[in-house]
């Protein structure tokens, strides 16, 4: 059986620890390959080599860097198709939706191509008599990226992206569940002009994520995944005083108000509650319609939408909606839950748990499951199911379904359909979360606007993308320079009052 690599100083290294984790098709439940786990001494040494190419490349012009940034561009569209194929049979993505995962990365590296603006520091000229000020963004040094399953290009993608944009070295260790893309995204940023060492690939478990939290080297931490684990990497690396930025877990609600357009809401409701087999962070996973009247008309509506999707492998076409879940595992956790929310009373309105695909009955399918009367002392609401599971909360007014929204723990995204101005106005101001999408129900931001959630979802001060990436990725230094021109004896040493 053929197995993945690290990939250090640009090449791909085998592993040594002797520890390695089985990489799943999740279509077929087979075993693809087997990938290398990073013993402490191997993450060691790739974060040291790292460190020590990162001088050169920090002292690179911006624009320098920016152009690998162009490259990089480039050389995604031009091995698209092939980047897809793969993300696809690691993590059982349809092709249009590995491409989308990989699109929504890519415009952040087109984002970045636009570095030496957004490194510009600022000047003050004549701040005493004969003294200037001025303020450099300068590189952190050496960060790490720890990445979720999910969106195994795009996250990546998200971080690194900016990271050496900024001048930074990166260590990434990516999901251990599908890393293939990461490391094939390592090897283009060496072919975009990337020096070697700068991004180092440590695929790994919790050693070698430990090793990354406690080095001396490594000076800013991000995370994205659960929020128990951000929680966790959050403390430990600020603990050892690193910047860190985590982005957890999500409970994203859809309100629908009784004037919305139920056709577009329903629309809207199944492609982001279904699509990816709901394993996004922004998924919306509770629609929550507003009065009997407009709760009962939206269930019809969504029945024979939700009845009709096609599940099955990204081989089977471009007109599959949703594939596999990624692990057996995942798979018997959302299956869990649904049989909690059934057992909590809970009315079960599309019961798929008896679904099996003929020829791949091994694999990691969950077919969709739509409920309704879901009420908010219920597992399936409280906790995050990341599955083709869409709840339905019924609320009697605006202010009720407001309330549902702010009061769970999670505060990743959320949304609302009306067609009135005053009442989205006042959704917008008024909710606690940190991504707010108006007839539309997935808002991610793009890339020149930064990504990230409120509440339990996030933890610390600074998001993903967008200005506040470079903010993240970079420490401002102030210099104070005094040239005493005509001044030639003695020494003063304060500023004098300005006249």
């Amino acid at each position: 059986m053929q197995n993945l690599t690290h990939f250090i100083n640009g090449e791909h290294v085998a592993g040594n620890s002797g520890r390695f984790d089985d990489i799943f098709n999740p279509a077929t439940g087979e075993v693809q390959y087997q990938c290398p786990m990073a013993s402490v001494a191997e993450t060691t040494a790739a974060i040291e080599d790292a460190a020590a190419a990162q001088v050169a490349w920090g002292a690179t012009n911006p624009q320098k860097r920016a152009r690998v940034m162009m490259a990089m561009v480039g050389l995604m569209n031009r091995d698209m198709e092939k980047l897809a194929e793969a993300l696809s049979r690691e993590h059982g993505k349809t092709i249009p939706d590995a491409k989308g995962d990989l699109q929504r990365g890519l415009e952040v590296i087109e984002y970045c191509i636009g570095a030496p603006q957004m490194l510009k520091g600022e000047f003050t000229d004549s701040a005493g008599p004969g003294i200037d000020m001025y303020s450099m963004r300068q590189p952190l040094g050496v960060v790490a990226s720890i990445m979720p399953f999910n969106f195994p290009a795009m996250m990546p993608l998200w971080h690194v992206g900016p990271a050496l944009a900024c001048g930074n070295a990166v260590v990434l260790k990516p999901s251990e569940r599908d890393p293939s893309v990461p490391l094939m995204l390592a090897e283009l940023f060496v072919e975009a002009g990337l020096p070697k060492g700068v991004f180092q690939v440590v695929n790994g478990d919790k050693e070698a994520v430990d090793t990354l939290l406690d080095s001396e080297i490594i000076q800013g931490v991000s995370f994205v995944g659960s929020t128990p684990i951000a929680q966790y990497i959050y403390a430990r690396a600020t603990a050892n005083g690193k910047r860190a930025q985590c982005f957890g877990g999500a409970k994203n609600h859809m309100i629908i108000m009784p004037d919305a357009d139920l056709d577009q809401a329903a629309d809207a409701l199944v492609g982001a509650g279904f699509g990816a087999a709901g394993e996004r962070c922004m998924a919306i996973s509770v629609a929550v319609p507003v009065g009997e009247e407009t709760a009962d008309a939206l269930i019809e509506k969504l029945i024979p939408r939700v009845e009709k999707l096609k599940v099955g492998p990204y081989t089977a076409g471009d007109d599959v909606d949703m594939g596999p879940v990624v692990t057996a595992a995942a798979k018997e956790r959302i299956l869990g839950l649904i049989n909690s929310g059934v057992e909590q009373g809970a009315k079960l309105v599309i019961d798929n748990r008896d679904f099996s695909l003929q020829g791949y009955e091994d694999g990691f399918f969950v077919g969709p499951h739509l409920f309704d009367n879901v009420t908010p002392d219920m597992d399936i609401y409280k906790q995050e199911i990341f599955g083709p599971v869409l709840s339905t909360v019924r609320a009697g007014s605006y202010d009720e379904a407001l309330k549902l929204a702010m009061d769970h723990e999670y505060g990743n995204g959320t949304a609302i359909f009306t067609r009135d101005g005053d009442t989205a106005r006042d959704f917008a101001s008024r909710i606690n979360i940190g991504m707010v999408g108006i007839n539309v129900p997935i808002p991610v931001p793009l890339a020149y606007h930064t990504f990230g959630g409120w509440k339990k979802s996030m933890f610390g001060d600074l998001n993903q993308h967008g200005p506040d990436s470079f903010k993240f990725y970079t420490r401002t230094k102030t210099v104070t320079s005094r040239w005493p021109s005509g001044i030639k004896e003695g020494g003063e040493f304060n500023f004098k009052a300005m006249d």
